[in-house]
């Protein structure tokens, strides 16, 4: 196991950097955020793309909390006890977005591994308050793995999310280093079972590329997405957000992402975002419109 105080191998290269988050929309959306309690995955995780995705007016919100049950090694959100549900969170979320009159909103959350529907009637009742204020709204939510369970995932989907999205983070192998508490099975079969339980409803799934994984363990689990009838596909640079989180083995290269997103096409992806900066929620209403 790779120790999480191992240092950087290489400094940042120049592909790697982000532009600052300026504009008027991104300034209004974070006001509003502020205004109404609300948490986003954007700020939470420290997204590098958090200024282009504000400023072309879509925004991922993270409800349930601003606490994780789950210690990924990765991730930036915070850990530890989970905080009480928050059940006029739905509501707030809409205001928002109707107040930014968002094209196209994603919708993610914490892992709420102390409740028996992980969170699954909170994203629900998100999808149903948005759609009262907006209807013209789209809305891709990026769920948890509900521990498997398929009960929790149909709440989701009855409330009929225009994309489904939950990430399989990285290859089988670093399971347990990068998404303890996960297992990559489980993550295969909650893909695969919206595709028996709604069809008509895109699936997407996203990697971290840097964590020591190899190009034909990527490959392997493109394959095995596309098995699982996954129809869009995120690939990206997996950048370190402190010292304490696991350290970046390698930087992939731009012409590495390209040869992945051909590859992913090649497959059959109905499309495919893959780049270093990509991450899951990236150009998301891009994603939805490609047939």
């Amino acid at each position: 196991m790779v120790s999480i105080e191992t240092p950087e191998a290489h400094p940042r290269p120049k592909w790697l950097r982000a532009p600052a988050p300026v504009g008027e929309n991104y300034q209004s959306l974070k006001n509003l955020v502020q205004k109404l309690g609300l948490h986003t995955v954007c700020e939470s995780a420290a997204c590098p793309n958090i200024g282009d995705c504000w400023n072309r007016r879509t925004a991922t919100f993270m409800i349930a909390g601003n606490v994780c049950t789950r210690r990924c090694g990765f991730c930036n959100v915070q850990k530890g006890a989970p905080l009480e549900m928050d059940f006029d969170e739905p509501r707030r979320v809409a205001e928002a977005c109707a107040a930014l009159d968002l094209k196209f909103a994603v919708i993610t959350s914490v892992n709420r591994d102390d409740r028996k529907d992980g969170g699954a009637l909170l994203f629900a009742m998100v999808i149903k308050a948005i759609r009262e204020r907006l209807p013209e709204c789209g809305i891709e939510v990026l769920v948890p793995d509900f521990q498997g369970s398929h009960a929790a995932m149909d709440l989701v989907l009855d409330a009929g999310p225009d994309v489904l999205n939950h990430n399989t983070e990285t290859v089988p192998r670093l399971y347990r280093q990068v998404r303890m508490g996960a297992r990559y099975e489980r993550s295969l079969d909650m893909l695969a079972y919206v595709k028996t339980r709604s069809a008509h409803i895109p699936t997407k799934s996203g990697l971290m590329l840097g964590l020591g994984e190899t190009m034909e363990e990527v490959h392997q689990v493109m394959r095995d997405l596309h098995s699982s009838k996954v129809d869009i596909l995120t690939l990206g640079q997996y950048l370190r957000p402190s010292v304490k989180h696991l350290p970046v083995i390698r930087h992939v290269t731009p012409d590495e992402f390209a040869e992945l997103k051909r590859l992913g096409y090649e497959m059959g992806f109905r499309h495919v975002e893959s780049g270093p900066l990509v991450r899951s929620s990236f150009h998301a209403a891009d994603a939805v419109a490609a047939k």
